[in-house]
């Protein structure tokens, strides 16, 4: 499939509204349906060529799932699919939700945990974003001063949401319409 698969991981929808806002940035036929992970394969996944992944921080610092009290599952429930998964050509970019005000020691954590994964698996990782006007006082997410995706608090900072989606998606935009070229020359 020669689009943007867009995943998320979500309990309360925040993170498949947002999931879905970025959809429609992108446009219908650059961007696919965004899909809960609890309702995605690892074939689902490996179809596109470039992804957008999301997910909120739990607990401690960690992905959503059903031991975090995730009644439907989430990506803890999705991860043991991914074992020995080769992302080698995929573009991979992620967005992650927290609350830096009450859980500021470890905002956004969970993003780190998606970007290490798919890092790990061989994707290439697009998307840092610049940690300037966050109030979070440490994260995981962050590598050389910058997160390692999109960070978002809709909770205290709600009004800045749809304007660093938005210079995220046309960051991003570039990078994604030419891994979905790239594919479209190996086809």
């Amino acid at each position: 499939m020669n689009q943007v698969g867009i995943f998320f991981g979500t309990d309360t929808g925040t993170t498949r509204l947002i999931g879905k806002k970025m959809a429609k940035l992108l446009g219908d036929e650059l961007a696919a349906k965004p899909l809960n992970i609890n309702r995605a394969s690892l074939d689902d996944l490996l179809q596109y060529p470039a992804l957008i992944i999301g997910t909120a921080t739990y607990a401690e610092g960690q992905l959503p799932g059903t031991a975090t009290n995730i009644r439907s599952g989430s990506w803890l429930d999705f991860l043991p699919q991914l074992e020995g998964a080769d992302f080698s050509g995929k573009t991979v970019a992620i967005y992650g939700l927290g609350n830096q005000v009450k859980y500021g020691d470890r905002y956004c954590d969970a993003m780190f945990e998606l970007y290490s994964l798919f890092k790990g698996l061989g994707a290439n990782i697009i998307g840092s974003w610049s940690t300037d006007g966050y109030l979070y006082s440490h994260s995981r997410a962050v590598i050389d001063d910058r997160f390692v995706g999109l960070a978002l608090d809709n909770k205290n900072q709600g009004l800045e949401t749809e304007q660093r989606m938005r210079g995220w998606i046309s960051q991003i935009k570039p990078e994604l319409q030419a891994a979905l070229e790239h594919n479209t020359a190996l086809a």
